[in-house]
């Protein structure tokens, strides 16, 4: 029991860390520019928002790179038409590091084929050049509510 209680007590330090911390908006800003970009498959504005060293791991298992990732999006051949988070929480273990958590709902489109689902993720944001970017993500559908 004292070791759950201590548990609890420090993620909680965590999350009031996390809101009073001094990147906080910052990250914020930046990630919903790097939606935005996502959603528009503009090439410059993924480029400016991702960093060199993305790895984002989809859903599915598929991994991208920034390069690889950037080329889907810009030619159209996945399109996210839909993203709203259901729960997002920020966590900073290390300066210029910040961790984003959460669910999100997701609807895109790839190769004629739609996605609509629920995702648990992890995101990696890290301070580059004074600059937040996109690191890293990871992804699991979760199964639909049951009533």
């Amino acid at each position: 029991m004292k070791t759950l209680l201590a548990a609890l007590s420090l993620l909680f330090a965590f999350q009031v860390f996390a809101e009073d911390h001094p990147s906080l908006a910052a990250v914020k800003v930046a990630d919903k520019a790097r939606v935005a970009a996502m959603q528009s498959g503009e090439r410059a504005k993924l480029e400016a928002v991702f960093s060199d060293e993305l790895r984002y791991a989809h859903s599915n298992g598929i991994v991208d790179t920034k390069k690889s990732f950037i080329d889907i999006l810009s030619a159209g051949k996945t399109k996210y038409v839909g993203y709203d988070y259901e729960e997002q929480s920020f966590t900073f273990p290390a300066p210029g590091i910040a961790l984003m958590s959460g669910r999100a709902h997701v609807k895109a489109e790839s190769e004629g084929k739609a996605m609509d689902a629920v995702l648990s993720f992890l995101a990696v944001w890290r301070e580059e050049k004074g600059q937040w970017r996109f690191l890293a993500w990871q992804s699991c559908k979760l199964p639909p509510a049951t009533k």
